[in-house]
């Protein structure tokens, strides 16, 4: 009897903690969007340019205040190279000295003119392996006799991004490794933060992206080590934090 009074009180008590943390999580992944930002980073001619236009509020990416101070939070944009492959971190500033990693893009090139890219949530915001990725559809034709004939398998494939202009401009020989230089106390002064909205009105901004990308499930195409290490050094923002939305927590004063 005693036993079962322990893990009853036990399940009680642990239960309420595991469910607020899974609401934020959750909520937290509803307002960054993860397609929207591909979509912009497909057309962006410079890492600059992306940065600066995924802060921008008209182009509903992102949604977070992930340090609770009522405004969205800066992301910024920093390029790790990894032999000939590119991981470009976004991260969102939430204090004097910390900062929380979003989602990174990473991109393999397999030839000289052949580059593959997916951006992937940070798994302190995102489910495991949340993973977006460019498609195209490839039909094929089972038969020309017999009862299949006329019948065609559709399958998405991944789509070459070499032609991307930003993936020019991060391939060519004059290229800087962009490391963005926004910090807590030198924000850009065209940068205007706002409230953010109710998610649920902001998860519709990321639904007209799915025609062109797609979520998978399956792990990343290629580890990379320098981002690996940098990850497993940096101390999470969310993890001791992660507390809902409704509760209290000193803001920040930008």
């Amino acid at each position: 009897m005693k036993k079962f009074l322990f893990i009853f009180l036990t399940f009680f008590f642990l239960t309420p903690k595991y469910a607020q943390n899974m609401e934020v999580k959750e909520t937290n992944q509803e307002n960054f969007n993860l397609e929207g930002a591909l979509a912009i980073f497909k057309n962006a001619a410079s890492l600059e340019e992306f940065e600066k236009a995924i802060n921008e509020e008209n182009n509903n990416v992102n949604n977070l205040d992930l340090n609770n101070d009522g405004t969205t939070d800066y992301i910024t944009v920093e390029d790790i190279i990894d032999d000939s492959d590119h991981v470009i971190i976004l991260s969102a500033l939430v204090g004097d000295s910390e900062k929380q990693d979003i989602a990174t893009l990473n991109i393999e090139k397999v030839g000289n003119d052949e580059v593959y890219i997916q951006i992937i949530g940070d798994e302190d915001l995102f489910d495991k392996n949340t993973i977006v990725e460019p498609y195209d559809i490839s039909e094929k034709i089972m038969s020309d006799k017999g009862p299949s004939v006329g019948e065609s398998i559709i399958t998405r494939i991944m789509i070459n991004v070499w032609t991307w202009p930003c993936i020019r401009f991060i391939y060519a020989p004059d290229y800087r490794v962009w490391v963005s230089p926004v910090r807590w106390s030198l924000f850009p002064r065209w940068w205007k933060p706002w409230r953010p909205i109710n998610h649920a009105l902001f998860i519709t901004h990321i639904y007209k992206h799915r025609g062109y990308f797609h979520r998978i499930k399956t792990p990343a195409r290629k580890l990379h080590v320098k981002y690996l290490s940098r990850k497993k050094n940096k101390a999470s923002f969310m993890k001791p934090k992660r507390i809902p939305y409704n509760m209290g927590r000193k803001n920040h004063k930008r």
